[in-house]
């Protein structure tokens, strides 16, 4: 916690509650505005005919710390950076209810191209680690497990994350080991890493850890990244800067009037705003 609060430069004596509440109302009104958003597209899906016969599926990519042990940002497996909403509606079959088991993020596209009726093998040739949500979504079973990597800023080594069931499983090699029991602790105050009873769960997941990583392995793989892109990065500020992002190609020759462009086109072209094709 120390090291993530001095990643993003946190003021000494932390923020005060006037500044939390401020922030927290800012992130409620984007989640309201968000909301407004997707109210308007299902709308446009039922003045078209098309809301019986679309599947969708609302999802985020991260949580948000808004003060609370004092963090901000992301940057950790607590569950206000990890926990994030997933809803999925107009799946033949299923009804209104909700899911307790864990899923991930990684299980979306396995579960849109099973409901799309595709066959992952088929699709991607090759094993991803995300598994489908469909039993879940009909209410018959499904797995209760996510599986977390994070490399980024806030950690010095590859940390990663466990949970399955209500435990939660934290590690990161230098760091001390985490290990909460969400059911009894969801705030995750009381690391139970320590505890004589967690002996046996500690063990497994450890061992399982060992099975799936060669974290020093990892660490340098991820080192090695690192100093290649830097070596970019400043090659690419050295003179005028270039930005590396994809710099979509524009046809002059089609910019303008031409006799060989379509009248359509033009017409289109011409109008304010701009019209696309169908």
């Amino acid at each position: 916690m120390i090291r993530t609060a001095h990643v993003f430069a946190m003021p000494e004596g932390g923020l005060g509650e006037a500044d939390i509440r401020n922030a927290r109302h800012a992130y409620y009104g984007e989640i309201s505005y968000v909301d407004a958003n997707l109210g308007e597209m299902l709308q446009a899906l039922r003045d078209t005919g098309l809301y019986g016969n679309t599947i969708i599926l609302f999802a985020s990519d991260h949580g948000e710390m808004l003060g609370e042990r004092g963090l901000w940002y992301k940057m950790n497996y607590f569950e206000g950076a990890a926990r994030v909403p997933l809803i999925v509606a107009g799946v033949p079959g299923a009804t209104a209810r909700r899911v307790e088991a864990c899923v991930s993020l990684a299980d979306v596209l396995p579960t849109l191209v099973e409901l799309a009726g595709g066959e992952l093998a088929s699709v991607l040739g090759s094993p991803i680690d995300g598994r489908s949500l469909k039993p879940h979504i009909l209410g018959c079973g499904g797995h209760d497990e996510v599986i977390g990597e994070y490399l980024a800023e806030g950690t010095i080594a590859p940390m990663i994350m466990i949970r399955r069931g209500s435990y939660k499983f934290i590690h990161a090699p230098g760091d001390p080991v985490q290990l909460y029991d969400l059911a009894s602790d969801p705030d995750e105050m009381h690391n139970l890493a320590g505890e004589p009873g967690q002996r046996a769960l500690l063990e497994e997941l450890r061992s399982f850890v060992a099975a799936r990583w060669d974290l020093a392995q990892l660490d340098r793989d991820v080192r090695a990244s690192q100093r290649r892109r830097r070596v970019v990065d400043h090659a690419l500020t050295q003179g005028t800067p270039r930005p590396w992002d994809f710099q979509p190609f524009r046809d002059a020759a089609k910019t303008y009037v031409r006799n060989t462009i379509p009248l359509d086109d033009l017409e289109a072209m011409a109008r304010f705003p701009t019209v696309g094709k169908m």
